[in-house]
């Protein structure tokens, strides 16, 4: 597992969650909210949990 601390725009933080998702070797566990990060009001901050997924062999 590995917990993942994301900083950008809102937008890009958006997008790359939505993109993490959509990985057919990564599962996210978990995801925070997005948080202000202190003397800027353009970039944002969030937290990710992510596992690798284990392929099954026929």
């Amino acid at each position: 597992m590995l917990k993942l601390r994301l900083q950008g725009k809102k937008y890009d933080l958006n997008w790359f969650c939505d993109w993490l998702g959509h990985q057919p070797e990564i599962e996210v566990i978990q995801s925070s909210d997005v948080f202000s990060n202190k003397g800027t009001n353009q970039y944002y901050r969030m937290y990710v949990e992510i596992r690798k997924v284990e392929k099954l062999e026929d």
